[in-house]
């Protein structure tokens, strides 16, 4: 088992507390949370982080040549750049609406992409 030897800022709430890690993945060390919820995500960060998605994929037939998208929920940090091969990969024809399901299951996940800007048809 690694040592983890890591200092973190935490984004979960405005106070921004700055968490000191250490110890190994079954015995950390968690200094400087203010609340639970700082806790949670120093370890979260450390062990198994994870990450939302923001990208864009190709529109066909659009005014504009590409749609922003996001994934809804998070997904596994190690994996983002398999992921963001399945999202160049993807075109979709406009019209494309805001909530549009562009991938189902992004990578096995369960987690979807949807479109986070309008698009028309040329």
């Amino acid at each position: 088992m690694s040592k983890i030897d890591r200092e973190l800022i935490c984004i979960v709430c405005p106070q921004g507390c700055t968490i000191k890690v250490s110890g190994t993945e079954d015995k950390l060390e968690i200094e400087g949370n203010r609340c639970q919820r700082g806790h949670d995500y120093a370890v979260k960060e450390v062990t198994a982080p994870e990450r939302t998605i923001t990208s864009s994929v190709k529109v066909s037939g659009g005014e504009l040549p590409v749609a922003s998208v996001k994934t809804d929920g998070t997904v596994p940090k190690a994996n983002i750049l398999n992921y963001m091969k399945e999202i160049r990969k993807a075109r979709v024809k406009a019209p494309v609406n805001i909530g549009d399901v562009v991938i189902e299951d992004l990578g096995g996940t369960s987690v979807k992409v949807v479109v986070t800007k309008k698009v028309g048809k040329r």
